[in-house]
């Protein structure tokens, strides 16, 4: 029977990463795989999963208005799809979350997604509070903060480095936008008392 899998984290803990190596196993043993990525991420023009180490795939763009479950289905019928890989999953719908869930149960795909739990304000994302109700299996992939403990928060940051307490739940950004920290230390930049 197939699961639809939810593997989250904080930024740099590796999820596109892994994605990627996951794919690469299915693809070696030659099985078919789908790759998707949130359109949101305008830094490319066509829609690509890519690692901070490098790594890169070709993928498709979902958007909000994307019926993920009918493009898999007819992909599905074109080439027996092994497994379907989700990058950036905390900007699918709660809609398109139930739709990941439904291609693993009606289609019998395996569905992998991967994404951040939550935003710089430490709230859930849409896409990531679905999947975190509704997945077989949860896996919290590890990161780093600078005092050595595990990171869990996602820190969003100004040009100086001082923290943005307010604004818009997405902004696209890498390392220059955000910091990945432990709660302890999310709270003290919050509040201004304290350096990571």
């Amino acid at each position: 029977m197939a699961k639809l899998y939810f593997y989250y984290a904080s930024m740099n803990a590796g999820k596109s990463t892994t994605l990627l190596q996951a794919d690469f196993n299915y693809r070696e043993r030659g099985m078919e795989t789908m790759l998707w990525t949130a359109a949101l991420d305008d830094r490319y023009d066509t829609g690509v999963v890519t690692s901070r180490i490098g790594l890169t795939a070709e993928a498709h763009k979902f958007r909000p208005e994307t019926d993920l479950f009918a493009d898999v289905a007819a992909e599905h019928a074109k080439r027996p799809l092994a497994c379907l890989l989700i990058d950036e999953a905390q900007f699918l719908s709660k809609e398109q979350a139930f739709a990941a869930a439904r291609i693993a149960d009606d289609l019998g795909i395996p569905v992998l997604c991967y994404g951040l739990r939550t935003d710089f304000q430490a709230e859930l994302f849409p896409g990531s509070a679905a999947l975190l109700g509704i997945a077989d299996s949860l896996v919290e992939l590890k990161a780093v903060c600078t005092c050595g403990r595990k990171s869990t928060m996602n820190l969003r940051v100004d040009e100086a480095g001082n923290a943005v307490k307010a604004g818009a739940q997405t902004e696209i950004g890498g390392n220059d936008r955000y910091e990945a920290l432990c709660r302890r230390h999310f709270m003290e930049k919050l509040a201004g008392t304290g350096a990571a």
